[in-house]
């Protein structure tokens, strides 16, 4: 058997009721969401399992509300003896993995992720800045695609998922005629995504230098497990690169289909997503149908994922 890598989602896999069985299922994971609830002076718990999804959505929510749920999957998965080789995490995924690392305490970085969002929801005034899915862009194609659309307003690549599906981030403008002219780029659909502001681009330039500040206040430490990072698709190795990592993160594109091919390359073959939704697990199998995906979100796929790894 090969490797195995935990990877952990970013926004958009979200959904009233995560979490909640797992917690009423392990002491462990309940007292994740208390360690959460009591670090941010009001009740996440409540938030993740009851609702209502348009709160929710709110970035500054929905950034601890992930971390949290992810954490809390882990710490019940943790009982099967399972140790991971690699941990990457997708956008605000990677403070999930920084934790399984135990490069950063979970409470500190569910205490930094709001932070995070809420200066992420400060860069871009509500409406000036969107993001949309293209899907289908030949790839020698991604720049002169971003180029014409920015002669509207700012685009940008944020996300590189899989094969044949990218991320753009941009102004609002620039965004709407990127969609427009996606086709004549070669793409096969453009969609407009349901987000608060233009995440992974430099318009957020300002939100990665409040982040850096607020690193500050929290401790890192070296990780005890391999951390590749969105920004370079590489291995960060000590405290201070993770830091400049994640600072550099804020306002530049994810490069997760890198990550995983880094991480295949180095003897990968098995991706254990743990947390809300699937979203990942069908991004690792497009860029590679021949290794091993299992997800986590609750007892049923804990127990699955457990039986197939023995």
């Amino acid at each position: 058997m090969g490797k195995i890598a935990f990877i952990f989602p970013g926004q958009g896999s979200q959904y009233p009721g995560m979490g909640k069985e797992i917690a009423e299922s392990f002491s462990e994971s309940m007292d994740i969401f208390k360690q959460a609830d009591q670090r941010l002076g009001y009740s996440l718990s409540e938030l993740c399992f009851e609702g209502p999804e348009d709160k929710l959505k709110i970035t500054y929510f929905t950034q601890p509300a992930l971390l949290t749920t992810s954490i809390a999957i882990l710490e019940a998965f943790k009982k099967s003896g399972i140790i991971p080789d690699y941990v990457a995490g997708h956008s605000l995924g990677e403070y999930s993995a920084l934790v399984a690392a135990e490069a950063i305490s979970f409470s500190d970085a569910v205490w930094l992720v709001e932070k995070r969002g809420q200066f992420m929801a400060e860069a871009v005034p509500p409406g000036e800045g969107t993001m949309a899915a293209i899907l289908g862009l030949p790839e020698e194609q991604i720049d002169a695609f971003c180029a014409e659309a920015s002669k509207t307003g700012l685009v940008e690549p944020a996300n590189y998922n899989c094969p044949g599906q990218l991320v753009i981030a941009g102004k609002t403008e620039g965004i709407k005629k990127a969609i427009e002219i996606a086709k004549d780029f070669g793409a096969k659909r453009a969609i407009e995504l349901p987000v608060s502001g233009p995440f992974h681009s430099s318009l957020l330039e300002p939100a990665s230098h409040k982040l850096l500040q607020a690193m500050d206040d929290v401790t890192f430490f070296d990780p005890k497990v391999k951390v590749v990072a969105n920004v370079s698709a590489q291995e960060v190795t000590d405290k201070e690169e993770i830091k400049e990592a994640l600072f550099t993160q804020v306002n530049n594109s994810v490069k997760w289909e890198q990550s995983i091919r880094y991480m295949i390359d180095n003897g990968v073959d098995t991706f254990i997503e743990i947390g809300s939704g699937k979203v990942l697990s069908g991004l690792v199998k497009k860029i590679d149908k021949n290794v091993r995906v299992a997800n986590i979100e609750d007892t049923a796929g804990l127990e699955k994922t457990i039986s197939e790894m023995k």
